[in-house]
């Protein structure tokens, strides 16, 4: 399932984000993967799960993000939970490219029994309609 925390910059977004992450980690029997730009959540989640910087990796657009959270699916069985952190700073495009990219991402979800939560930093007004029959939206 991919669920979407939408809203304006200030709204709560990566505290509601912050909170989800530990709470799957305490409810997962596998392993959780927090994906960000920058360092900023170390502190923050707890070390039981997996923080990637996408600065380190040199990931910037939607296909790449795509590609590298499927390696991660890939990669790892046991993968249970993966957020994303500002989706919008990994992927500068903003709206344009997000339709294509949820319905893709819902697709891995299911194959590989993947929770994938991505952070937008937008309003739901702004996001196009269809992404209401994929996602869920916190």
């Amino acid at each position: 399932m991919v669920t979407l925390l939408i809203g304006k910059k200030g709204t709560g977004k990566t505290k509601k984000l912050i909170a989800l992450a530990n709470e799957a980690v305490a409810a997962s029997a596998g392993n959780v993967v927090v994906i960000e730009k920058g360092a900023k959540l170390t502190y923050d989640v707890t070390h039981k799960a997996r923080l990637i910087d996408t600065e380190q990796y040199l990931i910037e657009g939607y296909d790449m993000l795509f590609g590298f959270i499927s390696g991660i699916c890939a990669g790892n069985y046991d993968v249970t939970d993966i957020l994303v952190d500002s989706t919008f700073k990994i992927c500068p495009t903003g709206v344009d490219g997000v339709e294509t990219f949820t319905k893709k991402l819902q697709e891995l979800s299911e194959a590989s029994s993947t929770n994938i939560v991505l952070l937008i930093s937008a309003e739901e007004s702004e996001l196009p309609e269809s992404i209401n029959a994929v996602c869920q939206k916190v």
